[in-house]
Protein backbone atom coordinates (compact mmCIF):
# COMPACT_ATOMS: atom_id res chain seq x y z
CA UNK A 1 0.00 0.00 0.00
CA UNK A 2 1.28 3.45 -0.80
CA UNK A 3 0.25 7.09 -1.16
CA UNK A 4 -0.11 8.50 -4.66
CA UNK A 5 -0.89 11.92 -6.06
CA UNK A 6 -3.57 12.20 -8.71
CA UNK A 7 -2.53 15.03 -11.01
CA UNK A 8 -3.21 16.37 -14.48
CA UNK A 9 -0.12 18.58 -14.64
CA UNK A 10 2.85 16.24 -14.46
CA UNK A 11 5.44 18.95 -14.96
CA UNK A 12 8.93 18.30 -13.71
CA UNK A 13 8.27 20.77 -10.87
CA UNK A 14 5.20 18.82 -9.76
CA UNK A 15 7.02 15.52 -9.99
CA UNK A 16 9.80 16.97 -7.85
CA UNK A 17 7.16 18.15 -5.38
CA UNK A 18 5.84 14.60 -5.19
CA UNK A 19 9.27 13.16 -4.40
CA UNK A 20 10.03 15.94 -1.90
CA UNK A 21 6.84 15.04 0.01
CA UNK A 22 7.65 11.33 0.02
CA UNK A 23 5.20 10.30 -2.70
CA UNK A 24 6.69 8.03 -5.34
CA UNK A 25 3.53 6.98 -7.18
CA UNK A 26 1.16 9.01 -9.35
CA UNK A 27 -2.18 8.68 -11.07
CA UNK A 28 -2.42 10.78 -14.21
CA UNK A 29 -5.86 12.36 -14.39
CA UNK A 30 -6.26 13.47 -18.00
CA UNK A 31 -5.99 11.80 -21.39
CA UNK A 32 -4.14 14.77 -22.83
CA UNK A 33 -1.60 15.32 -24.41
CA UNK A 34 -0.99 11.78 -25.63
CA UNK A 35 -3.51 11.55 -28.45
CA UNK A 36 -2.68 10.54 -31.99
CA UNK A 37 -3.08 13.71 -34.04
CA UNK A 38 -6.60 13.98 -35.41
CA UNK A 39 -7.73 10.82 -33.62
CA UNK A 40 -9.61 10.06 -30.41
CA UNK A 41 -7.10 7.64 -28.91
CA UNK A 42 -3.59 7.49 -27.47
CA UNK A 43 -0.24 7.06 -29.12
CA UNK A 44 1.70 4.19 -27.56
CA UNK A 45 4.97 6.01 -28.19
CA UNK A 46 3.71 9.12 -26.39
CA UNK A 47 2.69 7.01 -23.40
CA UNK A 48 6.09 5.29 -23.26
CA UNK A 49 7.87 8.63 -23.42
CA UNK A 50 5.67 9.97 -20.60
CA UNK A 51 6.11 6.89 -18.42
CA UNK A 52 9.87 7.02 -18.84
CA UNK A 53 9.97 10.71 -17.91
CA UNK A 54 7.93 10.02 -14.77
CA UNK A 55 10.17 7.09 -13.87
CA UNK A 56 13.28 9.25 -14.33
CA UNK A 57 12.16 11.07 -11.16
CA UNK A 58 11.95 7.80 -9.25
CA UNK A 59 8.15 7.74 -9.53
CA UNK A 60 5.92 4.88 -10.63
CA UNK A 61 3.09 5.70 -13.04
CA UNK A 62 0.28 3.57 -11.63
CA UNK A 63 -2.89 4.69 -13.42
CA UNK A 64 -3.94 6.83 -16.36
CA UNK A 65 -7.29 8.19 -17.57
CA UNK A 66 -8.64 7.68 -21.10
CA UNK A 67 -11.16 10.20 -22.52
CA UNK A 68 -14.04 9.00 -20.33
CA UNK A 69 -14.04 11.44 -17.42
CA UNK A 70 -16.50 12.67 -14.78
CA UNK A 71 -17.59 15.48 -17.06
CA UNK A 72 -21.13 16.76 -17.55
CA UNK A 73 -22.41 15.14 -20.74
CA UNK A 74 -22.27 18.36 -22.80
CA UNK A 75 -18.55 18.66 -22.04
CA UNK A 76 -17.68 14.97 -22.35
CA UNK A 77 -14.89 13.86 -24.68
CA UNK A 78 -16.73 10.60 -25.47
CA UNK A 79 -20.41 11.51 -24.99
CA UNK A 80 -21.96 8.93 -27.27
CA UNK A 81 -21.21 6.03 -24.94
CA UNK A 82 -23.55 7.31 -22.24
CA UNK A 83 -25.97 8.86 -24.73
CA UNK A 84 -26.36 5.37 -26.17
CA UNK A 85 -26.69 6.63 -29.70
CA UNK A 86 -25.61 5.28 -33.08
CA UNK A 87 -22.15 6.82 -32.75
CA UNK A 88 -21.25 5.05 -29.52
CA UNK A 89 -19.27 2.31 -31.25
CA UNK A 90 -16.83 4.93 -32.54
CA UNK A 91 -16.27 6.29 -29.03
CA UNK A 92 -15.96 2.77 -27.61
CA UNK A 93 -13.41 1.86 -30.27
CA UNK A 94 -11.36 4.90 -29.26
CA UNK A 95 -11.35 3.67 -25.66
CA UNK A 96 -10.35 0.20 -26.86
CA UNK A 97 -7.41 1.68 -28.75
CA UNK A 98 -6.41 3.54 -25.56
CA UNK A 99 -6.50 0.25 -23.65
CA UNK A 100 -4.27 -1.38 -26.25
CA UNK A 101 -1.81 1.51 -26.21
CA UNK A 102 -1.70 1.47 -22.40
CA UNK A 103 -1.01 -2.26 -22.30
CA UNK A 104 1.76 -1.97 -24.89
CA UNK A 105 3.26 1.00 -23.02
CA UNK A 106 3.33 -0.76 -19.65
CA UNK A 107 0.47 1.17 -18.00
CA UNK A 108 -1.24 -1.34 -15.66
CA UNK A 109 -4.53 0.41 -14.90
CA UNK A 110 -6.97 2.96 -16.38
CA UNK A 111 -9.53 4.90 -14.38
CA UNK A 112 -12.77 6.03 -16.01
CA UNK A 113 -16.32 7.24 -15.40
CA UNK A 114 -19.69 6.27 -16.85
CA UNK A 115 -21.85 9.27 -16.07
CA UNK A 116 -24.10 11.89 -17.59
CA UNK A 117 -24.29 14.47 -14.80
CA UNK A 118 -20.64 14.61 -13.75
CA UNK A 119 -19.86 15.47 -10.13
CA UNK A 120 -22.88 17.31 -8.69
CA UNK A 121 -22.32 19.85 -5.91
CA UNK A 122 -24.52 22.38 -4.14
CA UNK A 123 -21.67 24.73 -3.33
CA UNK A 124 -18.91 25.33 -0.80
CA UNK A 125 -18.97 25.88 2.95
CA UNK A 126 -16.42 27.45 5.32
CA UNK A 127 -13.87 24.97 6.69
CA UNK A 128 -11.09 25.15 9.21
CA UNK A 129 -8.44 27.83 8.93
CA UNK A 130 -10.32 29.79 6.29
CA UNK A 131 -10.51 26.89 3.86
CA UNK A 132 -13.71 25.81 2.10
CA UNK A 133 -15.36 22.40 1.63
CA UNK A 134 -17.56 21.10 -1.16
CA UNK A 135 -21.04 20.18 0.04
CA UNK A 136 -24.17 18.59 -1.38
CA UNK A 137 -27.76 18.86 -0.19
CA UNK A 138 -30.38 17.24 -2.39
CA UNK A 139 -33.27 19.33 -1.06
CA UNK A 140 -31.47 22.48 -2.18
CA UNK A 141 -30.40 21.00 -5.51
CA UNK A 142 -33.78 19.69 -6.60
CA UNK A 143 -35.15 23.23 -6.43
CA UNK A 144 -32.09 24.82 -8.00
CA UNK A 145 -31.91 22.93 -11.29
CA UNK A 146 -34.82 20.89 -12.66
CA UNK A 147 -34.00 21.01 -16.39
CA UNK A 148 -33.25 17.83 -18.28
CA UNK A 149 -29.79 17.44 -19.74
CA UNK A 150 -29.22 16.99 -23.47
CA UNK A 151 -29.48 13.24 -22.75
CA UNK A 152 -33.17 13.65 -21.86
CA UNK A 153 -34.87 11.11 -19.60
CA UNK A 154 -32.54 8.20 -18.83
CA UNK A 155 -34.02 5.56 -16.55
CA UNK A 156 -32.21 2.70 -14.81
CA UNK A 157 -32.79 0.21 -17.63
CA UNK A 158 -31.28 2.57 -20.19
CA UNK A 159 -28.28 3.29 -17.95
CA UNK A 160 -27.59 -0.40 -17.39
CA UNK A 161 -27.90 -1.17 -21.10
CA UNK A 162 -25.32 1.51 -21.96
CA UNK A 163 -22.94 0.43 -19.22
CA UNK A 164 -23.23 -3.26 -20.14
CA UNK A 165 -22.78 -2.51 -23.84
CA UNK A 166 -19.50 -0.74 -23.05
CA UNK A 167 -18.16 -3.38 -20.67
CA UNK A 168 -18.95 -6.30 -22.98
CA UNK A 169 -16.75 -4.73 -25.66
CA UNK A 170 -13.95 -3.21 -23.60
CA UNK A 171 -13.19 -5.67 -20.79
CA UNK A 172 -12.19 -8.58 -23.09
CA UNK A 173 -9.59 -6.26 -24.66
CA UNK A 174 -8.44 -5.15 -21.21
CA UNK A 175 -7.95 -8.82 -20.30
CA UNK A 176 -5.95 -9.44 -23.47
CA UNK A 177 -3.68 -6.46 -22.82
CA UNK A 178 -3.61 -6.95 -19.03
CA UNK A 179 -4.94 -3.50 -18.18
CA UNK A 180 -7.22 -3.14 -15.17
CA UNK A 181 -10.28 -0.95 -15.75
CA UNK A 182 -11.18 1.04 -12.63
CA UNK A 183 -14.62 2.70 -12.77
CA UNK A 184 -15.52 5.57 -10.44
CA UNK A 185 -19.03 5.40 -8.93
CA UNK A 186 -21.54 8.22 -9.44
CA UNK A 187 -20.77 11.19 -7.21
CA UNK A 188 -23.08 11.69 -5.42
CA UNK A 189 -25.89 9.16 -5.41
CA UNK A 190 -29.44 10.41 -5.95
CA UNK A 191 -32.92 9.14 -5.05
CA UNK A 192 -34.35 6.34 -7.23
CA UNK A 193 -36.46 8.97 -9.02
CA UNK A 194 -33.21 10.42 -10.33
CA UNK A 195 -32.02 13.98 -10.81
CA UNK A 196 -32.57 16.06 -13.93
CA UNK A 197 -34.15 13.00 -15.49
CA UNK A 198 -31.15 10.72 -14.93
CA UNK A 199 -31.14 7.62 -12.72
CA UNK A 200 -27.65 7.40 -11.20
CA UNK A 201 -27.41 3.63 -10.96
CA UNK A 202 -23.80 3.67 -9.75
CA UNK A 203 -24.75 5.91 -6.84
CA UNK A 204 -25.78 3.13 -4.45
CA UNK A 205 -23.92 0.22 -2.91
CA UNK A 206 -26.40 -2.21 -4.48
CA UNK A 207 -25.82 -0.60 -7.87
CA UNK A 208 -22.06 -0.93 -7.41
CA UNK A 209 -22.48 -4.61 -6.52
CA UNK A 210 -24.51 -5.15 -9.68
CA UNK A 211 -21.86 -3.36 -11.72
CA UNK A 212 -19.12 -5.55 -10.26
CA UNK A 213 -21.03 -8.67 -11.32
CA UNK A 214 -21.84 -7.55 -14.88
CA UNK A 215 -18.60 -8.98 -16.25
CA UNK A 216 -16.62 -11.83 -14.74
CA UNK A 217 -13.06 -10.58 -15.06
CA UNK A 218 -10.14 -9.74 -12.77
CA UNK A 219 -9.61 -6.66 -14.97
CA UNK A 220 -13.07 -5.23 -14.17
CA UNK A 221 -13.35 -3.24 -10.95
CA UNK A 222 -13.42 0.13 -9.25
CA UNK A 223 -11.60 3.31 -8.70
CA UNK A 224 -12.88 2.91 -5.14
CA UNK A 225 -13.68 6.47 -4.07
CA UNK A 226 -14.20 6.00 -0.36
CA UNK A 227 -15.75 9.45 -0.13
CA UNK A 228 -18.33 8.66 -2.80
CA UNK A 229 -19.18 5.29 -1.27
CA UNK A 230 -19.55 7.03 2.12
CA UNK A 231 -21.98 9.47 0.48
CA UNK A 232 -24.23 6.51 -0.37
CA UNK A 233 -24.77 5.58 3.28
CA UNK A 234 -27.09 6.68 6.07
CA UNK A 235 -24.37 6.18 8.68
CA UNK A 236 -21.00 6.16 6.91
CA UNK A 237 -19.04 6.15 10.17
CA UNK A 238 -20.40 2.67 10.87
CA UNK A 239 -21.31 1.25 7.45
CA UNK A 240 -18.32 2.06 5.23
CA UNK A 241 -16.09 -0.67 6.68
CA UNK A 242 -18.36 -3.47 5.47
CA UNK A 243 -18.52 -1.84 2.03
CA UNK A 244 -14.72 -1.78 1.80
CA UNK A 245 -14.62 -5.36 3.01
CA UNK A 246 -17.19 -6.54 0.44
CA UNK A 247 -15.44 -5.12 -2.62
CA UNK A 248 -11.97 -5.79 -1.23
CA UNK A 249 -12.68 -9.47 -0.69
CA UNK A 250 -13.95 -9.69 -4.29
CA UNK A 251 -10.68 -8.05 -5.46
CA UNK A 252 -12.61 -5.25 -7.15
CA UNK A 253 -10.64 -2.36 -5.64
CA UNK A 254 -7.98 -1.25 -8.13
CA UNK A 255 -7.19 2.17 -6.62
CA UNK A 256 -8.56 4.25 -3.75
CA UNK A 257 -9.60 7.89 -3.42
CA UNK A 258 -9.01 8.18 0.33
CA UNK A 259 -11.46 10.92 1.28
CA UNK A 260 -13.54 11.67 4.37
CA UNK A 261 -16.97 13.28 4.69
CA UNK A 262 -19.33 14.59 7.35
CA UNK A 263 -23.04 13.81 6.99
CA UNK A 264 -24.96 11.12 5.15
CA UNK A 265 -26.68 10.19 1.90
CA UNK A 266 -28.10 13.25 0.10
CA UNK A 267 -26.75 15.67 2.72
CA UNK A 268 -22.99 15.80 3.31
CA UNK A 269 -19.85 17.89 3.14
CA UNK A 270 -16.30 16.88 2.37
CA UNK A 271 -13.75 17.49 5.11
CA UNK A 272 -10.10 17.23 5.92
CA UNK A 273 -9.08 13.60 6.17
CA UNK A 274 -8.77 13.78 9.98
CA UNK A 275 -12.10 15.40 10.91
CA UNK A 276 -14.93 13.62 9.08
CA UNK A 277 -17.34 10.97 10.34
CA UNK A 278 -15.21 8.02 9.19
CA UNK A 279 -12.32 6.73 11.30
CA UNK A 280 -9.70 6.56 8.55
CA UNK A 281 -7.37 4.42 10.66
CA UNK A 282 -10.09 1.79 10.94
CA UNK A 283 -10.71 2.06 7.20
CA UNK A 284 -7.02 1.57 6.45
CA UNK A 285 -6.99 -1.55 8.62
CA UNK A 286 -9.85 -3.04 6.57
CA UNK A 287 -8.00 -2.44 3.29
CA UNK A 288 -5.03 -4.23 4.82
CA UNK A 289 -7.27 -7.04 6.10
CA UNK A 290 -8.64 -7.80 2.61
CA UNK A 291 -5.19 -7.77 1.01
CA UNK A 292 -5.45 -4.54 -0.95
CA UNK A 293 -1.94 -3.38 -1.89
CA UNK A 294 -2.50 -0.46 -4.27
CA UNK A 295 -2.56 3.34 -4.21
CA UNK A 296 -4.35 5.72 -1.84
CA UNK A 297 -4.90 9.17 -3.39
CA UNK A 298 -5.80 12.45 -1.71
CA UNK A 299 -9.07 13.52 -3.36
CA UNK A 300 -11.32 16.61 -3.38
CA UNK A 301 -9.09 18.33 -0.86
CA UNK A 302 -10.18 21.53 0.86
CA UNK A 303 -9.52 24.80 -0.96
CA UNK A 304 -7.64 27.75 0.43
CA UNK A 305 -6.59 31.17 -0.85
CA UNK A 306 -3.12 30.41 0.49
CA UNK A 307 -2.84 27.31 -1.67
CA UNK A 308 -2.37 26.61 -5.37
CA UNK A 309 -5.25 25.76 -7.67
CA UNK A 310 -4.33 22.08 -7.49
CA UNK A 311 -3.98 22.25 -3.71
CA UNK A 312 -0.31 21.47 -3.07
CA UNK A 313 -0.59 22.23 0.66
CA UNK A 314 -3.77 20.25 1.17
CA UNK A 315 -2.57 17.26 -0.83
CA UNK A 316 0.79 17.18 0.97
CA UNK A 317 -1.02 17.14 4.34
CA UNK A 318 -3.34 14.35 3.19
CA UNK A 319 -0.53 12.30 1.65
CA UNK A 320 1.48 12.59 4.86
CA UNK A 321 -1.54 11.38 6.84
CA UNK A 322 -1.95 8.42 4.48
CA UNK A 323 1.74 7.55 4.72
CA UNK A 324 1.57 7.64 8.51
CA UNK A 325 -1.41 5.26 8.57
CA UNK A 326 0.37 2.84 6.24
CA UNK A 327 3.57 3.04 8.28
CA UNK A 328 1.64 2.30 11.48
CA UNK A 329 0.08 -0.76 9.86
CA UNK A 330 3.36 -2.08 8.52
CA UNK A 331 5.21 -1.49 11.79
CA UNK A 332 2.71 -2.18 14.61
Amino acid sequence: MYAAYQMSDCSDDNLKFAVQTGVNHIVHATHKPFMVEGKGYWSKDALVEFRERVESHGISLEVMAPPLHSSFIDRAESPNIMLGNEDRDKDINNIIECVKAAGEAGIPCLKYNMCILGVVSTGRRPGRGGSTYRYFNFEEMKEKDKELTSAGEVDADAMWERISYFLERVIPVAEEYKVKMACHPHDPGMPPSGYRGVDRVLGTVEGAKKFADLVDSPYHGFNFCQGTFSEMLEDPGKEIFDVIRYFGQKKKIFMVHFRNIRGKRLDFEETYIDEGDVDMWEAMKVYHEVGYDGVFCPDHVARSEQDSGWGHRQRAFTAGYIKALIKALENP
